[in-house]
């Protein structure tokens, strides 16, 4: 635990002089949130008074996309750079490496959280939660976020380059778009509906929505659940298995 924590705050400290990664994964949802909400916000129906109500969930997980991006490319980095043959022999185990990846992206995800949440009451989103729907509305986006970021620890390990590693998050990236983040499945043309109906983001999004809107929430807390559950144990088995492929 205390080589996690420590490796933890080497992480966070090179994403401080990373400052135009910092910077993407914190400004590039917030830019798209007042694209949408200001330039197509007019134009979308989405069955609430404003689009910015409907929009500021899916924009949270976003940010957790970017922000795993960013995970990807350390763990890459680590894994070419031969610092990983140092922590070795320092009797530093593959477990806190990861481990201090995915603390500081859970750090820089909070910061970039509380930032959309920010500038999105600014521009008139107005969530209508209790203290408790908050709390469990902050549970399953922790979850969520740990999930992504140990799943972008395999990336960072299957990837051979930084910029591979960059490359491959483009579908993780991409997820948030085919589901209901910014418009409704209804709207979709049917071949499409199915994916963005099964697919992990949805669920997520459809909780985050009715925590913080007080909307129904049907079956989707137990699938958004479920979904962060299964891919947090796969992506921790495959990295433990990747990181001593990698190093043996």
């Amino acid at each position: 635990m205390s080589d996690a924590l420590t490796l933890s705050g080497r992480c966070l400290r090179l994403s401080r002089r990373n400052v135009e990664a910092v910077l993407t994964s914190l400004m590039l949802p917030i830019m798209l949130m007042l694209l949408f909400v200001y330039l197509f916000g007019g134009a979308i129906e989405t069955g609430t008074d404003k689009y910015v109500t409907y929009v500021v969930p899916g924009l949270l997980l976003l940010c957790a996309g970017y922000g795993a991006s960013v995970t990807a490319v350390s763990v890459s980095h680590d894994m070419s750079g031969g610092i990983v043959d140092r922590f070795r022999s320092l009797d530093v185990g593959g477990a806190a490496v990861l481990a201090g990846h995915v603390a500081a992206s859970l750090v820089r995800n909070a910061a970039s959280t509380v930032l959309v949440l920010g500038v999105g009451v600014l521009v008139g989103f107005r969530p209508h939660a209790s203290a408790l729907d908050w709390l469990a509305a902050a549970g399953i986006l922790l979850a969520f976020v740990v999930a992504l970021s140990w799943f972008a620890a395999v990336i960072g390990l299957l990837a051979k380059t930084p910029e591979g590693a960059n490359g491959f998050t483009f579908f993780v990236m991409f997820l948030p778009y085919p589901s209901s983040a910014f418009v409704p499945i209804h709207t979709m043309p049917a071949w499409i509906q199915g994916f963005a109906t099964h697919q992990p983001v949805t669920p997520v999004i459809e909780t985050l929505r009715s925590l913080l809107l007080g909307t129904p929430a049907g079956s989707n807390p137990w699938q958004a659940v479920a979904w962060c559950a299964g891919i947090l144990a796969v992506s921790i088995a495959l990295s433990v298995a990747l990181f001593r492929r990698r190093t043996a």
